[in-house]
């Protein structure tokens, strides 16, 4: 009998291993499926999820009236400003009778709240304090989707403003639909007949699901600020809609069972019951982005905590596969590509391409344009590029605002190495451009079949 350690190599290899051609589609979906299990555990556990959640505990405790008078000011002209209490107990009935107290205390705090009194200055931190949580909440997506550029004020601004004040309206819209669906004589006639009655009662119950589905795959697609396909969006909304479901019973029964908290808490029992479910939808809400984003970004799918080093020679062969891309897509008059058809075409993390694509505009090689998402283009002639430019780019990236060569003392010895290091790579590749690598490439494709699509990066090439 082989050792234990044998049969875990084994599995590790089987799972984090470098893909076999030769699975069939549903063998490697089922590795995909469990990859991404794995990768969820991993980041619930060792993850920022749980820090981010916590965060968004705090400026929930801060913002919620102001974020609810401002939402819910608009449905005052709608004649539907009395559902906000309703609205507030479907969303704590977790907390049980707890939960009655809490919605009637908020929807006393938002009735008192009188808008015309507060002035131009307490206006202003009304509006501030209502935004602070959207921008939190995009953080926190941005993050788990692995995104450093914010948008700009001004369009975080009006998609702000367009979830707090269209967003109430979409939601009574929704509840009112169905209930008015209920009512129709039309659709009770056909309750009233045994079978179409048990398939109505089982829809109705169906759609609190459904509308926290819809909920969570609109949050997914609107507040990211990237390009979120529907379907990754929709099986995100799906598991986070089914797990907040879940977790709201589970957590209604927890708080049936827990007298004690009163009994050891007092009047603050409500508050700490408040803040874990508050912490618990925000964990299942990150949960589901997650969820979403591994399904649109697969190659995110490898073994290791953290974000993926490169070493510098996969940096150059990213850097000028890039380039040779570009240049190619360029000779033959096809569109430019953006940050996700490298993604797709190189099979490497959004991230790792960025750093490369950033150190390609640094030393002006590369431009953007101003599309969503931006497309890279040439800023130059593929002539007057060499290769030995695009491996300077991407070797120097980030020395000027770090830490210089110059800097470092070193011996004669060692900078003469480094000299002729360098001029052997200019002897060897700066005569030839980019436009004689695009063709060279080119010429390779047409007599070669076609390739299979680009692999994920190996695990040797991660940390």
């Amino acid at each position: 009998m082989e050792p234990k350690t044998d049969w875990l190599s084994r599995l590790e290899t089987l799972i984090w291993g470098t893909p076999d051609t030769t699975r069939s589609r549903w063998q490697a979906l089922g590795l995909r499926w469990v990859r991404t299990v794995l990768i969820l555990a991993r980041d619930l556990a060792f993850g920022q999820l749980t820090l981010r959640a916590m965060s968004l505990v705090y400026t929930t405790l801060l913002s919620i009236v102001p974020l609810l008078a401002l939402s819910f000011s608009v449905l005052k002209a709608f004649g539907v400003y009395s559902q906000i209490e309703p609205l507030l107990l479907r969303l704590l009935t977790p907390l049980g009778d707890k939960g009655v107290e809490v919605a009637n205390r908020i929807a006393v705090f938002i009735e008192n709240m009188n808008v015309g009194v507060l002035g131009a200055l307490g206006l202003t931190l009304l509006l501030y304090t209502a935004i602070s949580l959207m921008q939190k909440i995009e953080e926190s997506l941005n993050y788990v989707w692995h995104l450093s550029r914010p948008r700009s004020l001004g369009e975080r601004f009006s998609r702000y403003l367009s979830v707090l004040m269209v967003g109430p309206i979409l939601v009574f819209s929704a509840l009112g639909l169905t209930g008015t669906m209920m009512n129709i004589d039309a659709v009770r006639e056909l309750m009233a007949v045994q079978a179409l009655g048990d398939v109505l009662q089982t829809i109705s119950r169906l759609v609190p699901y459904l509308l926290v589905i819809a909920a969570f795959t609109f949050v997914y697609l609107f507040i990211p600020n990237t390009q979120v396909r529907f379907w990754p969006a929709l099986v995100g909304g799906t598991a986070g809609g089914i797990v907040w479901q879940t977790a709201g019973w589970l957590f209604a029964v927890f708080v049936a069972s827990s007298g004690q908290y009163a009994a050891i808490y007092s009047g603050f029992a409500i508050l700490i019951l408040f803040m874990i479910w508050l912490y618990v939808s925000w964990l299942v809400l990150l949960f589901g982005a997650s969820v979403a984003f591994y399904v649109q970004h697969p190659e995110y799918l490898y073994l290791g905590a953290g974000e993926p080093r490169l070493s510098n020679r996969v940096r150059e062969r990213l850097a000028l596969s890039v380039m040779s891309l570009v240049t190619q897509r360029f000779i033959s008059g096809e569109s430019a590509a953006s940050l996700p058809d490298f993604t797709r075409l190189l099979g490497v993390p959004m991230h790792v391409l960025e750093r490369v694509l950033e150190a390609l505009e640094s030393r002006q090689l590369l431009t953007r344009s101003g599309d969503d998402p931006p497309l890279y283009l040439l800023a130059r002639d593929p002539t007057a590029i060499s290769l030995s430019q695009v491996l300077g780019a991407v070797r120097s990236h980030g020395e000027a605002r770090f830490f210089a060569p110059d800097a470092l003392p070193t011996s004669s010895a060692v900078d003469q190495a480094l000299t002729k290091m360098q001029a052997a790579v200019d002897a060897t590749l700066g005569e030839t451009s980019l436009r004689e690598l695009a063709e060279q490439e080119r010429a390779a494709t047409d007599e070669a079949p076609s390739p299979a699509p680009a692999a994920p990066m190996a695990p040797a090439d991660r940390p």
